[in-house]
């Protein structure tokens, strides 16, 4: 079963972050630049948030706020899930599920490492599968067992 660790390492990317004192444009720039749907929003160390797409189509033009004109703490998501790199990419699953979210914030102590989009997860859980079906299928082949 594959952990978090293991994505993470095969990605080996960096959490993007902005200043809840950014402005929404701002940090929709950055997204853009990165070609990523959510930045993590942080103090210091400390994550204070999520500031996701979805939030902008839910929060920004569509309630009459500007990006230009707008804080990313006044539209971020603060109620965070978040896992560990020991977490397993179908408990991962099943929280984004559970909590209809797209992305996970990856922590190790205080200290966030990363962030998993549905995406991440979904493409490595089929990956795994299919790994383990083609060993399935050498087992059977392999094996004196006839049809």
């Amino acid at each position: 079963m594959a952990l978090v660790k293991d994505l993470l390492a095969y990605r080996n990317t960096h959490p993007v972050c902005v200043s809840p004192n950014d402005t929404v444009l701002h940090a929709l720039q950055v997204m853009a630049q990165e070609n990523i749907g959510a930045v993590l929003v942080v103090e210091g160390h400390k994550v204070l948030g999520i500031f996701t797409e979805r939030d902008y189509a839910r929060k920004g033009e569509i309630a009459g706020r500007t990006a230009a004109h707008t804080l990313v703490k006044e539209m971020m998501t603060s109620e965070l899930i978040s896992v560990t790199p020991k977490t397993s990419l179908e408990e991962c699953l099943k929280l984004m599920q559970t909590y209809h979210i797209r992305h996970l914030p990856v922590v190790d102590g205080e200290r966030v490492i990363g962030i998993l989009s549905m995406r991440d997860v979904m493409e490595a859980v089929l990956k795994e599968r299919e790994s383990e079906i083609v060993g399935l299928e050498n087992y059977i082949i392999g094996s004196s067992f006839q049809m």
